[in-house]
Parts: structure tokens; sequence; C-alpha cells
């Protein structure tokens, strides 16, 4: 068996726009039409004191710290397993290399980061990995899915991946295997990439508004891996997956590769995930489309029946 894996160093995907950094930078302004909730990155503001209360300096001070540290965290999520120089957080997240050093130190402290003592990167600790498991039910969409991803890697013999949308982010939060010998493996479960770098993102902003996914573009402009699609590129893909209900690269993460994803709605039809295939460019050819949309909108469909029985269930 052959695995292809990316061989891009994880930080050409690492970065945040500097006006998004918490402290005392400023976020810049949606528009009014858009959904600041989902859009804007977590900023110290979100814990504003209750309306008429006097907000203590040390209070201000304790809500920025967190705030940054939960950044940095975000900055070494993206890195993977390969993991982030200190010089890299320090450039994508704004703050001084003394502030990003104590909280790097803070956080390998705590268990939630750690260093890698051949490399001196960092990466995200396990203590994030056993803090999570205490809420195994916080994507019920991964547990509705799982079953359909593996029958569809099963069907389709090649490698099936279930995205969700994190801000500005897309993160693979399932990954299945098929049975071909070459297996496409674009990323890693876990991993973040800025929104339209690979094609699930690409889905999901086409289920944005043009004015939402525009903003998001713009914003991630900056983000985005030299050697990846450009603004342009993205922006074209989107258009491409709103007219089709389809998006499709013919140029994949890998080179040679080729990528497909579909929508999955939810109980309202709301677009909540994005069930995506990649292969070896032979395998994913234009005259083939049809046969594995079809296969995939079908896996699409049944695994929003399953998370609507599963809501309905709980709500009994």
């Amino acid at each position: 068996m052959v695995d292809v894996f990316a061989t891009r160093a994880a930080t050409d995907s690492v970065g945040t726009c500097a006006d998004a950094i918490v402290g005392d930078r400023k976020t810049p302004s949606v528009p009014p039409a858009m959904n600041a909730k989902s859009l804007k990155k977590p900023t110290a503001d979100s814990g504003r004191a209750p309306a008429g209360a006097k907000p203590r300096e040390d209070d201000s001070s304790s809500v920025r710290v967190i705030s940054r540290a939960f950044e940095v965290l975000r900055i070494l999520a993206l890195g993977g397993e390969h993991g982030m120089r200190i010089t890299d957080v320090v450039a994508y997240s704004g703050l001084s290399r003394p502030t990003v050093h104590r909280i790097l130190q803070t956080l390998i402290a705590e268990g939630v980061g750690e260093q890698d003592p051949s490399t001196r990167r960092y990466r995200v600790g396990p203590e994030i990995s056993l803090l999570g498991m205490s809420r195994p039910a916080q994507f019920p969409v991964r547990a509705a899915a799982e079953p359909y991803l593996a029958a569809l890697a099963d069907e389709l013999g090649d490698t099936t991946f279930l995205t969700i949308r994190v801000g500005w982010d897309s993160v693979a939060i399932d990954r299945k295997t098929g049975s071909y010998p070459v297996k496409v493996l674009a990323i890693d479960v876990g991993m973040r990439r800025p929104l339209g770098v690979g094609i699930a993102g690409v889905m999901l902003l086409a289920a944005l508004t043009p004015e939402e996914s525009d903003y998001v573009c713009t914003m991630n402009a900056a983000r985005l891996p030299p050697d990846g699609p450009s603004v342009e590129i993205i922006r074209a893909r989107v258009d491409a997956a709103r007219r089709n209900g389809y998006a499709y690269s013919e140029v994949g993460v890998l080179l040679g590769t080729r990528a497909l994803a579909v929508p999955v709605l939810d109980a309202d039809g709301a677009v909540i995930a994005a069930l995506a295939v990649a292969a070896m460019a032979e395998r994913l050819a234009e005259p083939a489309l049809p046969r594995l949309v079809e296969a995939m909108r079908g896996k699409a469909a049944l695994i929003t029946k399953r998370l609507t029985e599963m809501q309905r269930a709980r709500q009994r």
C-alpha cells in the first residue's frame, strides 16, 4: 500500500490576520448583513461585564490573557503534528516574542501544549484531546456520518473526509480510507486550513452568502499557503460550486490528485458539513463526476436522515 502525504510545511497554511488578534488590536467590523457571531474570531470583548457593572482592570487583563492563550492554541492547531516555530507564532499572532514565549511555557506546564525536543517546534498537547473526550457528543454530525463515510470509501475505493467550518477555517473531523492501493491522505483529522484551500472548504464557503464568503476570502488572503490556490481561484471555485451544487478541483492539495465535495444538510436544510473524496487524478476525471456526485449525495442524504433521527431521539 502506498500512502500519499502532503509534504508542504504545516506553517504554509498557518496564520491569522493581524487585525483579528485579541488584545489591544482592533478586530475589523463585519458588514451589517453578515452573521458576525459565526464569522468573527473570538476576542476579549466576548467576556464583557454585565450592563451597568464597572469592569475591574485586573478582570480585563485576565480576559485578555485567556484570549491570547486560546489564539496561540489555535495557531498551534494549524501546525498539526509538524508543529510550529515560535517565530511563526509571533508572526501570525502579532504578539511580542516574550509574550508568546510566556504563553507557550504556561500551555506546556498545563499539558495543553508541548515542544518537540528534536525540532523545538510547538504542538497542541495531549490534555486538549483528553478534555475533548469528555464531550463525545459535541459533534453529532460525526457520529451520524461515520457509517456512511466508511460505506462511501468502500464504494468508491478512495479516501473520504467529513469537514466542518470553524470561523475562517475548515476542520476535518473524520476520515476513512478505501481499498485502492494508493491512498490520498491529503489532510489529517483535526487539521485546520483556511476556508477554500481544500475542496471541502470551497463547499462550505459556497454555503455562505456571496457577501459572507467574500469577506472570509478577504480576511484569509494573508493566510493562504504560497503554493496553494489564490484568492481569485478560490472565489472562482466557490462560484462554480454554487452553480453546480458540488465543489470540484482538477488540482488537489497533493500533486497528481483531484478532489470532490458535496454539502451535508441538517434537518432545517442548512449546510453543517462537507462530504469530500480525494483520489488520484485519473479516478476523479470529469466523465466520472455524475456517478460520483450521485453516490456522494446519496450518502449525504442518509447522514441528514440519521442526524435528524438522533436529534429527535434526544428531545424525547
